[in-house]
C-alpha cells in the first residue's frame, strides 16, 4: 500500500482536509499514514468492513496493552471500564445494561425539554456579533445530558471543562500539560459522580444514572467503577460530539443558505462534515483486507470523514445535498460499537437546529468560520454570527 504524510496539526489539513483524504483514497481502499505509523481506511466500503469485522476491535491485544505511566493512572483506570474501549464479552454485558436504561421512550421524552432549552437560550442571544458555540451549541447538549443523568445544571461549567480536558488525551499533538490536565480532570469527575452514585443508590429517582443502577440481566448489574465509566463515556460523548455537529451543521446551512431541517437533511450534514474522523481498530489475528495483509498486533485507523465524502458511495459528494440518496453514512461508526448515544444526538440536533433557523431567521455567519486544532475530532474553534 501506498505511504502519505500529512501533518494532522498542519492548519491547511485542519482547515480542511478533504482534498488529503481525496489524495490518500485516490491511492486505493487502504494507504499507510506515516505520521500515524498506522494503516488507514478511506473509502466507504473499506470502513464498513473494518468496523465490522470482529476479527478486529478496540482493545489491545494482551501482548501489545502499552504499560501505563504513573502520571495518568486515574484515566487508564476509568478506561479500563468503558464499554468503548472494551470488547465481548464485556462489552456485550455493560452495552446491554446501559441499553436497558438508555431507551429510546427515555430519549424520546427529552423533546419538549429541549425545544423549551433551545428557545430558552435563543432569549439570550445578544444584539450584535456572538460565538454561537459558546451561546448554544455547548449549552443546549451538556444541560440535556446532565438533566437526562439528574446531575445538577449548576456543574455544567464543570463538566465541559473535565470532558474537554479528558478528550485532549485523543487529539493529535498531545502534550505532557494536556495529559495532566486529563488526569486532574478524570479524578474531579470520578469524585463528582461517585457522590451522586451513592446518592441516587441511596434514594433513587427519575434519572439515567437510577436506571443505571437499576438495570439488570441475568443477575449481572453494573459495578461502581462501571457505572462511573459508563457515566463519563456518556457525558463525554453525549455532549462532546454533539457540539462539533450542532457547529459544522450550523455552518454548513448558513453557508448554502438552507433553513428547512428534516430528518434526511439531519443525516446529510453529519455525513457532509463530521464530528470524529478517525476512529481505530486493532488486529487480532492474521488477516487480509481487500488484499493487503495484516497480522495480529497492527492497529488499522478508519477515516469517517473520508469514507463519508467516497465518490463511490455518494454522487458527487463534496455538495451538501439535503435530499441525497446512497448509503448510511458512518458519522457514527458501525458494528457492535455504533454510538450508543445517536438517538439522543439526531434529537438534539433536529430540535436544536429547527429551533434556531425558525426564531432566528436573519440569522447570518459575522465572520469567516475557523476549525480548531482537534484532530481526529473536526469542529469549530468559535462560531461568529449575528442574529438580529
Amino acid at each position: 500500500m501506498q505511504e502519505l504524510t500529512q501533518a494532522p496539526t498542519e492548519t491547511a489539513f485542519v482547515q480542511d482536509p478533504y482534498p488529503f483524504y481525496d489524495r490518500a483514497r485516490a491511492t486505493g481502499p487502504l494507504f499507510r499514514w506515516t505520521d500515524y505509523g498506522m494503516a488507514c481506511a478511506t473509502t466507504h466500503e473499506a470502513v464498513s468492513l473494518v468496523l465490522r469485522d470482529r476479527r478486529m476491535g478496540r482493545e489491545a491485544p494482551v501482548e501489545h496493552a502499552a504499560e501505563i505511566p504513573d502520571h495518568l493512572s486515574a484515566f487508564y483506570a476509568c478506561e479500563a471500564h468503558s464499554m468503548l474501549e472494551l470488547e465481548p464479552p464485556a462489552h456485550t454485558r455493560l452495552r446491554g445494561l446501559v441499553l436497558r436504561a438508555f431507551t429510546s421512550r427515555r430519549v424520546n421524552a427529552l423533546a419538549p425539554e429541549i425545544e423549551a432549552l433551545c428557545h430558552r437560550l435563543i432569549d439570550g442571544f445578544p444584539q450584535g456579533p456572538f460565538d454561537l458555540l459558546d451561546t448554544y451549541a455547548r449549552q443546549v447538549p451538556v444541560i440535556v445530558i446532565a438533566r437526562l443523568m439528574g446531575l445538577p445544571e449548576s456543574r455544567a461549567d464543570d463538566l465541559l471543562a473535565w470532558s474537554n480536558a479528558m478528550v485532549g488525551m485523543y487529539q493529535a499533538g498531545r502534550t505532557r500539560t494536556m495529559e495532566d490536565a486529563a488526569e486532574m480532570a478524570t479524578q474531579a469527575f470520578c469524585d463528582f459522580l461517585a457522590v451522586y452514585i451513592a446518592d441516587k443508590r441511596r434514594s433513587p429517582g427519575d434519572d439515567l444514572i437510577s436506571e443505571l443502577i437499576a438495570a439488570e440481566e441475568k443477575g449481572e448489574k453494573l459495578t461502581t467503577e462501571e457505572l462511573v465509566s459508563t457515566c463519563i463515556l456518556l457525558l463525554n460523548a453525549g455532549h462532546e460530539a454533539t457540539v462539533h455537529s450542532l457547529g459544522n451543521a450550523v455552518k454548513t446551512l448558513l453557508e448554502q443558505d438552507h433553513r428547512e431541517i428534516d430528518a434526511p437533511c439531519i443525516e446529510e450534514l453529519l455525513r457532509l462534515d463530521p464530528p470524529l474522523h478517525m476512529f481505530t481498530r486493532w488486529v487480532y489475528e492474521d488477516l487480509e483486507i481487500l488484499g493487503h495483509r495484516f497480522a495480529r498486533g497492527d492497529r488499522i485507523a478508519c477515516l469517517l470523514g473520508a469514507a463519508n465524502r467516497d465518490p463511490a458511495a455518494y454522487i458527487d459528494p463534496h455538495r451538501f445535498d439535503p435530499r441525497r440518496e446512497g448509503p448510511a453514512h458512518l458519522g457514527f461508526g458501525a458494528g457492535i460499537h455504533f454510538c450508543v448515544g445517536a438517538p439522543l444526538a439526531r434529537l438534539e440536533m433536529r430540535i436544536a437546529l429547527t429551533s434556531l433557523m425558525r426564531h432566528c431567521p436573519d440569522l447570518k455567519l459575522a465572520e469567516p468560520p475557523r476549525y480548531a486544532d482537534l484532530y481526529h475530532f473536526h469542529g469549530l474553534e468559535k462560531l461568529t454570527v449575528r442574529a438580529f
